[in-house]
């Protein structure tokens, strides 16, 4: 145990005798011990050495760290009264306690006093204190280092404070006389510039003393100790001062006063340089929470401008800390149209800088030359000091000319430049009679500012006057009111276009109010056609697949319209006033445009075939009459007000259509226009509906019309042709009848392709017409070269072309309605017949011998057969092989063998499809297979259609010769 004793004895004394040799080493070379822990000192060791001293004892308190709570403690204080007093008083009291430590205790409790404090005015006022006791100086003034355009320069944060010197009156004092000495000048200036120390024994023997302070203040200056403060970087952040030693007999600093007070500048410059980030950050975060309070401002208040302007002042006022605003805004031609047009417009992708000017590169004269080319502001908005209220004007050109600000105002919108006048009176210099009296006297420094909408088009100028601490506008405030200028850019500009908005869609509710007036039926029309007598389906051919509108009269179309719903007990069952349907057809006839093709009797066509769809196809019995209603409103209205181009051509001009609806652009339109003729009064057919039922017929209506979109129909065709292969049967599911019906309408929509040839023939050439007008439209305004069908020097190409759309549109669409829904054959059939008179011509046309090789399409037929012998030899030779060639490429047998089934493939059994071709297409009374007797498929089962399609049977039988000879020619 003794050995143990003395043992543990021996280590003691050797670790005392090694610290007192580290000790006796830090007093020799303590700026080797400090640098060797500076730049060679194992982390782990720093690590113990601030761990040691954090839990020292002889701290009168504990170290901290800048977190979360400690930030958010100071921005909840003022940013001058946040609990100085407390901490002064702490600091004096301590003072006692720091009396009773030796040297280096009491410099590293000194530098512990400062590390963490973050308020500069308490770090700066704790400096010169602390100072004060390690030199026993009298007093100290502390300046720190600011740039300005004119240079660098110090600003005294604190000056003669003593050791007994409160915080709060060397704040005072500091403010109420600023002291500014530029770099090079004066004791301290010569120390910043040169980072030299400057040690004076006897102040008035030396010439860079100014006594002009001691005459104001009484005070003496005998000994004066100035030196630099540093950052991290070796940058001059500040100057130290300390004047005099309490101990009046002594006649200098001495070298160790001297060496003392350069190391402890050494750890506070970094606790300056922390404490002015620190500073910084929180007046960000203040700037953040303003801007961020004027965003809400700016997106709260929409509807005034008057308002939301008077905000946008009174935020900046507060922000900038300056007595007076101003706002000048321009004249953007609130509610015109041409304003929407700006808006819509795409925004440039060039981001625009503003370039900063101060008042030393702009000339009084520069002023003066912007009343040559005036700018007009419409209204100025002003906001004095805060015991002030807003006021609004509407300045005249001859007020503007008059007003000095108002002219600075115009160069800097003319200009897109920020221009900051630091001194107004130097500035104007033998000027000052551009300035009225009371302008030239109240306003000091100006900072004036384009304030610019998202387009980057200058709309305003903020005009800021004279910041209250009647200094000049800094780059900080240039910078800050930059970001400003964006929010208020931003909120002024939304709350234009917002009244522009009000404004137009007033100006639209009277055009809608006059449209409806002019786009709907008069009343002598609906009364003549609710008068008139309404023929039956029969005789307008209604049921038959092969309906031809070209004798009926526009009379006539309406009246087989009108003849339609009533087939179809649409009026009966869902209470349509006669008139009001009546009036509606007249309506919709009314709304469609005399173009080439996608007119009136187009709409007619495509009713007409959803008609003998629903009859003849029997496609009814799948189909709820709600869902009938929708489709045959949806036929006679798909193309309503269509212009004759297509949505590519509307893309690519840029249309105001292709800006409301970036996908089936005519089609949306279409739908509106629908709704539109609805809303009209007096046209309403869906007025005795429930709520529930108007929203399941709108809901087909606008599924039906989009669906006329060929866009739509190859995106959804796979979905119902895999459907198709599934052997599926039951379209009741609603995913399952909006893709039916999708289908429905483009098989309808494309119909004329199944008429016979003469009218196929026409139909082909009305559409090539227009789109031969949309191609020379795309040539002319677009300098583009066209597509093949829409180019009017490749019209021999038409019925090459043709046979294209034939084989990729459709044909495979036709083929599988006829083979689910047999009584659709027709349309099959006579599609395929087409195919076959394309395809000759087609034929005939690389062999140049038929008449598209002419100027027009549209050369009548009789002036063919006027022609020379030598062409009707030509017709004779190219009939005959045509006849013969029909004869042996369409025999009925081979057409009844490829329709020997319901389904492509044999997925269902054939009890399956007994039964399900029994239940779906064949009538009690009636026992034979619908597919077997393809002659007179709706005469079975469809009475009214007899005698009319036996009529067509023997037309067609008595034409077929005639057909023949005239198919090439045409």
């Amino acid at each position: 145990m003794a050995k143990m004793l003395n043992g543990e004895q021996e280590v003691s004394r050797r670790d005392d005798e090694e610290v007192e040799r580290i000790s006796e080493l830090y007093e020799k070379r303590p700026e080797a011990f400090e640098k060797w822990l500076r730049e060679r000192a194992p982390p782990d060791a720093i690590h113990k050495i601030h761990a040691i001293v954090t839990k020292s004892p002889k701290s009168p308190r504990k170290g901290g760290s800048v977190s979360s709570d400690l930030f958010q403690q100071w921005l909840a204080l003022s940013p001058v009264r946040r609990s100085r007093t407390t901490q002064n008083q702490r600091a004096i009291g301590s003072r006692k306690h720091l009396e009773n430590l030796n040297e280096s205790e009491l410099f590293m409790e000194l530098i512990r006093d400062v590390a963490n404090e973050l308020d500069i005015d308490v770090l700066c006022h704790k400096i010169l204190v602390n100072v004060g006791l390690l030199t026993q100086a009298d007093r100290g003034s502390l300046f720190l280092a600011r740039n300005t355009p004119a240079g660098r320069i110090l600003v005294a944060k604190l000056f003669d404070v003593t050791q007994d010197t409160a915080l709060e009156e060397a704040m005072r004092q500091a403010h109420e006389e600023p002291i500014v000495i530029p770099f090079g000048v004066g004791i301290a200036g010569i120390v910043a510039e040169t980072k030299e120390i400057i040690n004076i024994k006897d102040a008035y023997k030396d010439k860079r003393f100014n006594g002009e302070i001691d005459l104001r203040t009484g005070y003496k200056t005998n000994l004066i100790l100035s030196m630099p403060i540093c950052n991290y970087e070796g940058d001059v952040i500040g100057v130290a001062e300390i004047i005099n030693k309490i101990n009046e007999e002594a006649d200098e600093f001495s070298e160790k006063d001297v060496e003392v007070f350069r190391r402890y500048l050494t750890f506070c410059g970094i606790g300056i340089q922390n404490a002015q980030l620190f500073e910084i950050s929180v007046q960000e975060y203040q700037r953040n929470q303003i801007l961020l309070n004027l965003a809400r401002n700016i997106f709260a208040e929409q509807s005034n401008l008057e308002c939301l302007v008077t905000k946008i002042m009174q935020e900046a006022r507060e922000l900038l800390k300056c007595q007076r605003c101003a706002v000048f805004l321009l004249d953007l031609d609130c509610g015109e149209a041409n304003h929407l047009e700006r808006i819509l417009e795409k925004p440039s992708q060039s981001i625009q800088t503003f370039s900063r000017r101060q008042s030393k590169v702009i000339n009084v004269e520069d002023i003066l030359e912007q009343q040559k080319s005036p700018i007009r502001f419409t209204t100025l908005f002003e906001l004095g000091a805060e015991n002030h209220v807003s006021t609004v004007s509407r300045p005249t050109m001859e007020d503007l000319q008059n007003s000095t600000l108002a002219l600075i105002a115009q160069m800097v919108a003319s200009t897109n430049q920020i221009l900051n006048i630091e001194d107004v009176r130097e500035w104007l210099k033998d000027k000052t009679s551009l300035f009225k009296d009371d302008e030239a006297d109240n306003i000091h420094t100006i900072l004036c500012m384009p304030i610019v909408n998202g387009a980057k088009d200058v709309i305003g100028v903020a005009q800021l006057i004279n910041k209250n601490t009647e200094s000049s506008f800094s780059e900080l405030d240039v910078s800050i009111l930059e970001a400003f200028a964006i929010f208020c850019g931003l909120g002024i500009h939304n709350t234009q276009m917002y009244e522009s908005a009000c404004k137009l869609m007033a100006k639209q509710k009277v055009a809608l109010e006059c449209l409806s007036y002019h786009a709907t039926a008069s009343q002598e029309q609906t009364l003549k056609l609710a008068q008139d007598s309404i023929q039956s389906a029969e005789q307008y051919s209604l049921y038959s697949f092969k309906f031809i509108d070209f004798d009926l009269s526009d009379d006539d179309t309406c009246r087989a319209t009108v003849r339609m719903f009533l087939q179809c007990n649409l009026v009966q069952q869902f209470n349509i006033p006669y008139e009001v349907l009546c009036r509606w057809i007249l309506s919709v006839r009314k709304n469609y445009r005399p173009v080439k093709y996608h007119n009136w009797r187009h709409a007619l066509n495509v009713a007409q075939t959803m008609f003998a769809m629903m009859k003849t196809g029997k496609m009814e019995r799948f189909m709820h009459d709600l869902e009938i209603l929708g489709l045959l409103v949806a036929c006679l209205c798909h193309d309503l007000d269509h212009r004759g181009t297509n949505n590519a051509f509307q893309t690519k001009t840029e249309s105001p259509l292709a800006i409301l609806y970036s996908t089936s652009t005519m089609e949306h339109h279409h739908f509106d226009q629908c709704v539109m003729i609805l809303n009209s009064e007096g046209n309403n057919i869906f007025q005795a509906l429930s709520p529930e039922d108007y929203r399941r017929v709108m809901k087909t209506v606008e599924a039906a019309i989009l669906s006329t979109d060929l866009a739509m129909y190859f995106k959804k065709r796979k979905s119902f042709l895999d459907l198709i292969e599934s052997g599926e049967f039951d379209w009741q599911g609603e995913e399952k009848k909006e893709l039916l019906c999708g289908m429905m309408m483009t098989a309808c929509d494309v119909s004329a392709i199944a008429k016979p040839w003469e009218v196929q023939h026409k139909v082909a050439k009305l559409v090539a017409d227009e789109f031969f007008d949309q191609g020379d439209l795309e040539k002319l305004q677009l300098n583009t070269q066209p597509i093949a069908m829409m180019d009017r020097e490749r019209k021999d190409e038409l019925p090459k072309m043709q046979v294209g759309f034939i084989d990729v549109i459709c044909m495979p669409l036709y083929r599988v309605l006829s083979e689910t829904f047999p009584w659709m054959r027709p349309l099959y059939e006579g599609t395929m017949d087409n195919r076959q008179h394309w395809q000759d011509l087609a034929e005939k046309v690389e062999m140049g011998l038929t008449w598209i090789d002419h100027d027009t399409i549209d050369k009548p037929i009789e002036e063919f057969a006027a022609c020379t012998e030598e062409i009707k030899d030509i017709e004779f030779t190219v009939t005959t092989l045509n006849c013969v060639h029909n004869e042996e490429t369409s025999p009925s047998h081979e057409r009844h063998r490829r329709f020997n089934s319901l389904r492509k493939s044999n997925v269902l059994s054939r009890a399956v499809r007994n039964r399900l071709s029994k239940s779906l297409y064949c009538s009690n009374s009636s026992k034979k297979d619908p597919i077997d007797d393809t002659s007179d498929t709706a005469e079975d089962t469809t009475p009214p259609t007899k005698e009319t399609s036996k009529k067509a049977s023997g037309e067609r039988s008595k034409g077929h010769k005639k057909h023949s000879h005239r198919c090439l020619l045409l």
